[in-house]
């Protein structure tokens, strides 16, 4: 199902082209040009995620709410902020409850991969525990375990295990686990998916036989999980 953004942007012009380009990539797009218009489709579109111009108030006022009036106070909002902002206009945004900031004028793969990162970040997490094999990652502390040993990993190797452990039966493509982990949108030749994935695989293979981190060449990749014993 396709989320739904809310772009609260004045400017006519990069209004229109943040919706015509949101749309193109599969978003459901509502646009608003004033303070009041953008709290009342808030209020009535409920939507996943608010573009917010440099109007930060209007963030607070999401933010606490107001007499006789019902929205959702934790809508994740990204400030698109004016091109002499400095670091006090940020702090300032945050403090009224953004999400994230960018300045202006801002690069549209940066800004399309911070929506889908702030998306990510509101999504409830219905698997707190994932467990595959010996390996158990705990998405609430980010602790990864194997066989009962913890294992240290950097940031995108743990997006890259926990992805594949949300389903770990699943092959998924290259170009799933590059858009999922990377935020990449374009198809093209990149050896990060595969470079990351082998150092996972070696990590991995320290404290285990198992190899776990399989490729599926021509595909992507998934996990192995040891073969359940049958019993005599």
């Amino acid at each position: 199902m396709s989320q739904a953004l809310l772009v609260a942007e004045p400017e006519e012009r990069i209004g229109s082209f943040l919706v015509r380009h949101l749309a193109d990539d599969g978003f459901e797009v509502v646009r608003a040009e004033d303070e009041e218009t953008t709290l009342e489709l808030v209020e009535r579109a409920r939507p996943d995620l608010v573009l917010l111009g440099s109007e930060v108030d209007v963030c607070r006022r999401l933010r606490v709410g107001e007499p006789g009036r019902s929205w959702d106070r934790a809508v994740p909002v990204i400030v698109l902020g004016e091109p002499q902002a400095d670091a006090v206009d940020r702090v300032r945004a945050f403090d009224r409850g953004c999400d994230d900031y960018i300045t202006r004028p801002f690069h549209y793969d940066e800004l399309l991969a911070r929506i889908r990162a702030v998306l990510r970040r509101a999504e409830p997490l219905h698997d707190e525990v994932l467990e595959a094999g010996d390996i158990v990652l705990d998405r609430r502390t980010r602790c990864v375990t194997v066989g009962g040993t913890f294992l240290s990993l950097p940031a995108k190797e743990y997006a890259l295990l926990a992805r594949l452990a949300s389903a770990p039966t699943t092959v998924f493509t290259k170009d799933e686990l590059l858009r999922d982990v990377w935020d990449f949108r374009s198809k093209g030749r990149t050896r990060t998916l595969d470079s990351h994935a082998c150092r996972l695989r070696r990590r991995l293979a320290e404290l285990t036989a198992m190899p776990y981190v399989i490729n599926e060449w021509g595909v992507g990749y998934r996990l192995m999980l040891p073969v359940p014993q049958q019993p005599r």
